[in-house]
């Protein structure tokens, strides 16, 4: 993890790689009496021990005895060759034969030692011994070597960790027929008998079977090529923190369950649901979620949940393809870019129903807002603080499709963003992680650093075979990002998410909520100095989760719980401008510095704005002298007034 402790083991085989020169020569003279004492005279099929394998089942009736040779063996544990067939034995002799021609007989033991199955999840000989042993195979003495090569044919049934007196006589068993074939003493024999099978087990990491470990595997494949994975060993550094992984666990589970047992809730529960006997359902019937956690300074993923239980269902809903349509959530990146060319937060929009043909190359579309009720005239910080869609849309006709389009394709939130004015206010779909990702801009300067799960990857001797690139992507504009922090930070005290309050979140942070048409979708994605964390609740199969179920409602208060754990390890500090910052008087009509006209008007209004968004022109709307207006400065103080503390006069208190 974060710390560099053992998180978990990967699923798949447990196999250290060890050269044969480091295998204890007691085992090898052990494993070869056991399973293939012909190995070095035989081609790959051992004929003579076929015969006497054959004779030896006639004489009992039943056949017991196995007659495949090692090269067989590893045949079968290399290749999927198929079930207990003839078929079966015929390919796996001819696999043998070609095993034999292509290497030599210390490289097909090596091969053996390393891929057999000795139980207790541990492949190969290195692996067995540090379980059962705490020792390298190196250092087996020859009572344990014949424990080992007594535990291939049955390694569960004879474990010496559950069945010591089992494995006691497999490993006699093995010691007779060395001294028969004279790889041993009988003194050396016996004195090995008389050892007591006392394991001294290695703690193996535990397997941790959730969506953060399917998306370390999913990057593992990515980044190593299949034959670096299948060698095994490999010693792989995340990036989680399993006491922020284990918040966000916890927090998706107890919201999602008080959801389901609100008297509004009409779908399946999960306590109801049972899993078919065969595989698992596509889609899950009941409620699901995710949450995506990121450190801001890195871009590390700090906690990754898919879903609401692994063990039903492995299909992670913070990844791609989970795709969904991200709505309100994708406003405050079309807000960035109105800033960008010139709007600013007091500027007058309205917040009108959209007339036909208001906006460019929609004919008649005319989304309304979430609730149905209008505003008239407001300042443009209105509408992202409000999430007002018929405001946002206008504010992103003043941004401008194209930009807004390849906006969206630079936060690496969809490649094929439809080229319409819908996607103002996110009609489009992404995934949770690539939009918490994109989020990360906002805290950071403008500045997309790129996500990732896994630090670093050692090979078995602990030599870095990869590390993280930590790819950086000017992504917003600095001053026009830190404008639209300001007023997310204002979402979470009097806006959509202001209920995080009295959810118990005291802490300096800036976000939005997300809500999809009919509410089957709830987003809420938001970030403090350290963290970033986004929230998604809804159905795998798109349907209405709740009437009025807003992102505020499903999503914020799995954030609060995430954010609020995570504050002790993550101190939450004040979000604070990178760039001078500058106050002025402005118009809110014309976006230009103010005029004495402007003051006549009552559309002038005074902002501390990043010194590079100071307006260059004087009101060309109002005439008149321009009024006092610059006084640049690097550190504004406590006592300024938020961004938009002039508008009571002009806007009616609002």
């Amino acid at each position: 993890d974060v710390d560099g402790k053992v998180y978990s083991r990967l699923a798949g085989a447990n196999r250290l790689i060890v050269p044969l020169n480091e295998v204890a020569p007691a085992f090898i003279d052990a494993l070869l009496v056991r399973e293939d004492a012909r190995f070095f005279q035989h081609n790959g099929i051992d004929f003579y021990g076929i015969g006497r394998a054959l004779g030896r089942d006639l004489m009992s009736g039943s056949a017991k005895e196995g007659a495949s040779s090692l090269t067989q063996q590893l045949a079968r544990n290399s290749l999927p060759l198929g079930g207990r067939t003839i078929n079966r034995k015929l390919l796996e002799a001819m696999v043998a034969l070609r095993i034999e021609h292509e290497f030599t007989k210390q490289q097909i033991l090596e091969l053996y030692v390393n891929r057999i199955y000795f139980g207790a999840g541990c492949y190969g000989v290195e692996t067995a011994s540090q379980a059962y042993f705490g020792k390298s195979a190196s250092k087996l003495n020859l009572s344990e070597a014949a424990v080992l090569a007594g535990l291939i044919r049955s390694p569960n049934r004879f474990s010496p960790l559950r069945n010591p007196e089992g494995a006691a006589a497999q490993r006699d068993a093995v010691l007779d027929r060395m001294v028969e074939l004279k790889k041993t003493s009988s003194a050396q024999a016996q004195q090995a008998k008389s050892s007591r099978i006392n394991p001294h087990p290695k703690k193996m990491p535990m397997i941790q079977e959730n969506y953060a470990m399917d998306a370390v595997q999913r990057d593992l494949n990515v980044v190593l090529t299949p034959d670096q994975i299948d060698q095994g060993g490999l010693y792989i550094y995340t990036t989680l923190d399993p006491a922020v992984q284990n918040a966000a666990t916890q927090a998706l589970e107890s919201t999602l369950t008080r959801i389901e047992h609100q008297s509004n809730f009409h779908h399946p529960l999960k306590s109801s649901y049972h899993p078919p006997e065969d595989g698992e359902d596509s889609s899950m019937p009941y409620l699901e979620g995710a949450v995506v956690v990121i450190d801001n300074a890195s871009g590390g993923i700090r906690a990754l949940v898919g879903g609401r239980d692994y063990s039903q269902s492995k299909f992670n809903r913070a990844l791609p393809p989970a795709n969904r349509q991200v709505g309100s959530a994708f406003k405050p990146f079309v807000y960035t870019l109105a800033f960008t060319n010139g709007l600013l937060p007091g500027a007058s929009i309205s917040d009108g129903p959209i007339q036909p043909g208001e906006i460019e190359g929609s004919g008649n579309w005319a989304p309304g807002n979430s609730d149905g009720t209008y505003g008239g005239i407001q300042p443009a910080s209105y509408g992202l603080i409000h999430s007002r869609n018929t405001m946002s849309v206008r504010v992103g006709q003043f941004a401008g499709l194209d930009q807004i389009q390849k906006v969206a394709t630079t936060l690496n939130l969809n490649d094929k963003v439809p080229h319409g004015p819908a996607i103002y206010i996110g009609s489009f779909e992404t995934n949770l992680k690539d939009l918490t990702t994109a989020y990360t801009s906002f805290p950071n300067a403008g500045i997309r650093r790129q996500s990732y799960v896994i630090e670093r990857i050692d090979d078995q001797n602990h030599k870095p075979i990869y590390r993280a690139a930590h790819i950086s992507v000017p992504a917003l504009d600095p001053s026009a990002a830190w404008m639209t922090s300001q007023l997310m930070e204002e979402v979470l005290t009097h806006g959509t998410a202001a209920s995080a309050r009295s959810l118990g979140f005291k802490l300096p942070a800036a976000g939005k909520t997300g809500t999809t048409n009919d509410y089957k979708d709830a987003w809420f994605v938001g970030y403090t100095s350290n963290l970033t964390c986004g929230v998604w609740v809804g159905f795998d199969q798109p349907t209405t989760i709740i009437s009025r179920g807003y992102g505020a409602a499903l999503a914020l208060p799995v954030w609060v719980q995430v954010m609020n754990k995570s504050a002790t390890r993550y101190p939450a500090k004040a979000l604070e401008p990178t760039m001078p910052m500058a106050r002025v008087t402005v118009c809110a009509v014309s976006n230009a510095l103010a005029t004495t006209g402007c003051e006549m008007a009552g559309s002038a209004y005074d902002i501390v704005l990043p010194a590079d968004k100071v307006p260059a022109q004087a009101c060309p709307v109002h005439g008149g002298e321009p009024t006092e207006f610059a006084q640049r400065f690097e550190n504004i103080p406590k006592a300024i007034p938020k961004i938009f503390q002039s508008f009571r006069k002009f806007f009616g208190g609002k």
